[in-house]
């Protein structure tokens, strides 16, 4: 299956307030770049960049990665999915998925329950409602009773799902076509593309440390790790991926309580497969590995760098 090739950024971009980063983000396709991607977990929210991005840069694709299904009720997915498919017609992408335990219940107050079961249900809600369809239904893990979108929009947006293990990867294959995934080497992307199957398109956000400074980009790269591959389902799937022994040390001193230790005990092998770094154009050809491993959409994440200016990184980083 043939599909366009795609090269993204992560918005908001780091280190500027998102009122600046219009310049840039009006920059983007011109550099090269076809889609913006958001972010969300405790600063600006999945939504709001990507409103701004709609009115600043016309020809870029837009896709959220992710909005929690369990934070905001399924009517208020839908209506806001609604309003950005109205201001990006034919260029938005509802990506929505989980997101963790420690953001649903010990931030927002909410139980985790039926991860699997509740992205196959919101995917199917939010299918019927965007296509403005009045939906009364029973769901396995909620119910909705009489909701209609006032202003469906025109075109319905495409539905991405976060996805990491084979089931989850094989329900976004099959209920959205879209599978979003991070943090994996290029060499990890054949096995996912695997169980997608060859007309899933497959996202995934790569991480970016532009310095030459190694050891500051690996110092950089153990923090993010740590925080992310602690949470089950990412140690779970760099189990599946096969790093299960290398993490090991690393997850046993989490459990202990050794945040430090656990950090320190990230071997450079694991940050040097999972965070791209080096000068510009070694990172730009690194990420460009993905695509050639199969990944269609990879979305640049420039991870904060001392000394690195984010407008600059981004330039730097355009389509090869």
């Amino acid at each position: 299956m043939t599909r366009t090739a795609r090269w993204g950024i992560t918005l908001p971009l780091h280190g500027r307030p998102l009122g600046e980063q219009r310049e840039i983000v009006a920059e983007l396709a011109d550099l090269g770049y076809t889609d913006a991607w958001s972010a969300e977990l405790n600063g600006i929210d999945a939504f709001t960049p990507l409103v701004l991005a709609s009115q600043w840069a016309g020809e870029l694709r837009l896709g959220t990665a992710i909005a929690p299904i369990y934070t905001r009720g399924p009517a208020v997915l839908a209506m806001t999915a609604a309003t950005l498919a109205g201001l990006a017609p034919g260029r938005f992408v509802m990506g929505i998925g989980t997101s963790t335990p420690v953001v649903v219940e010990q931030w927002n107050a909410t139980a985790f329950d039926a991860p699997y079961l509740r992205s196959r249900d919101m995917l199917r809600f939010l299918r019927a409602a965007l296509a403005g369809e009045k939906v009364s239904e029973r769901y396995e893990t909620f119910a909705v009773s009489g909701f209609r979108l006032e202003n469906p929009p025109a075109v319905a947006p495409a539905l991405a799902l976060a996805a990491l293990r084979p089931r989850m990867v094989k329900l976004a294959a099959d209920e959205a076509g879209v599978a979003i995934t991070n943090w994996l080497s290029p060499a990890d992307v054949p096995r996912v593309r695997a169980v997608a199957g060859p007309d899933c398109e497959l996202v995934a956000r790569i991480f970016v440390c532009p310095t030459t400074d190694a050891a500051t980009a690996r110092a950089i790269g153990r923090r993010v790790i740590t925080g992310y591959l602690t949470v089950p389902a990412y140690a779970a799937f760099h189990q599946w991926l096969g790093r299960g022994e290398l993490i090991k040390p690393m997850l046993d001193l989490w459990a202990a309580g050794d945040r430090r230790g656990a950090s320190a005990a990230v071997p450079e092998e694991v940050v040097d497969d999972l965070v791209v770094h080096g000068d510009l154009e070694a990172c730009r050809e690194r990420v460009d590995q993905y695509r050639a491993a199969g990944l269609d959409t990879p979305v640049i994440a420039i991870l904060p760098t001392p000394g690195v200016d984010v407008a600059q990184a981004v330039r730097g980083l355009r389509c090869p």
